[in-house]
C-alpha cells in the first residue's frame, strides 16, 4: 500500500529539476529507498560490532560428523 507524503524542496532546486525534466516523485522514491537500505546496513553492521559471531562448539561437531 502506497502512502503520500509530501517534502519540501528549495525553489531552485526544483526549477533545475523541471528545466532538466527530472521526476521529483521518483527521485524521491529512490532517495528514500537508498537512505532506507543505508540505515539498515549500518543498524546490521553496529549489532554485529555488538554482538559479533563466535565459534559453536555444536556445529564444529556436527561439521566431524559430515567429514566422516
Amino acid at each position: 500500500m502506497a502512502s503520500r507524503t509530501t517534502f519540501t524542496l528549495d525553489e531552485d532546486m526544483a526549477e533545475q529539476a523541471r528545466k532538466l525534466g527530472v521526476n521529483i516523485s521518483a527521485a524521491a522514491r529512490q532517495g528514500v529507498a537508498d537512505a532506507v537500505r543505508t540505515a539498515l546496513l549500518q543498524s546490521d553492521r553496529r549489532a554485529y560490532q555488538s554482538h559479533p559471531e563466535r565459534v559453536d562448539q555444536f556445529w564444529t561437531e556436527v561439521e566431524v560428523w559430515v567429514d566422516r
